[in-house]
């Protein structure tokens, strides 16, 4: 079975693909060869190569080995709205067996995969299938990164429910400070490490410019199975 995470978070805008990039330098550290995939992305420029997610390019970026553009994101659609309504914009299903051929391919040749959803954990990719239901198909283990803001002891709690829900693995959550004048901050992750009941593997802060480097010094590895290893 390959090895890597499924990296889900509170919301959109909750700092997945920073996190993303600081676990990938974190693995690398390890010795490990690190490739990252964005299955989905709604959110596009349009390059000489085609259109391009600037997610899905730092996670190109970031790998440990050249990584075609169209295995990392096979599906990539321009404007920023909910991805079925972008694929349904463009003509396109989102085809699970695509990605899961694309996945195959990258993990075939990697010691660790990431895979960054897009929004939340219930985002709709079609009529009857979700986030959720990619990151089942896919098996890995899931990380929440929780967007350390007003709201999110809720939004962390109901995430974890409808996570466990699905059947998914949960390796544990990651607390990254979007909001620079959150009240209450250490309070709030003390809530939530009585209540999510997993391993945090890391508090980021908030962080003006952040580089895969500078989160990963925030990040730490967990002695508990499923844990960043």
């Amino acid at each position: 079975m390959p090895q890597g995470y499924f990296i889900t978070g509170t919301d959109t805008d909750s700092g997945k693909t920073v996190v993303t990039l600081g676990l990938m330098q974190r693995l690398q550290s390890q010795g490990y060869r690190v490739v990252g995939m964005k299955p989905v992305a709604a959110g596009a420029d349009q390059t000489p190569d085609g259109w391009r997610n600037q997610d899905a390019l730092q996670l190109q970026a970031q790998a440990s080995r050249p990584v075609d553009y169209h295995l990392l994101n096979p599906y990539c659609f321009e404007p920023p709205i909910a991805p079925h309504r972008a694929a349904e914009l463009a003509g396109r299903v989102i085809d699970f067996t695509e990605i899961k051929r694309c996945f195959d391919q990258l993990a075939g040749t990697s010691d660790r995969i990431l895979v960054e959803g897009a929004g939340g954990w219930r985002v709709p990719l079609g009529p009857n299938q979700s986030m959720a239901d990619l990151a089942c198909a896919l098996d890995l283990p899931v990380i929440l990164v929780v967007g350390l803001r007003l709201g999110c002891i809720n939004h962390a709690l109901l995430s974890v429910d409808s996570i466990r829900a699905s059947g998914a693995r949960l390796a544990g959550w990651i607390g990254n400070q979007i909001d620079p004048a959150m009240q209450q901050r250490e309070a709030n992750i003390d809530t939530l490490n009585a209540w999510l009941d997993l391993p945090c593997l890391g508090i980021v802060p908030w962080l003006s410019s952040p580089t895969p480097t500078t989160v990963s010094r925030y990040l730490t590895s967990s002695p508990n199975e499923g844990g960043l290893r």
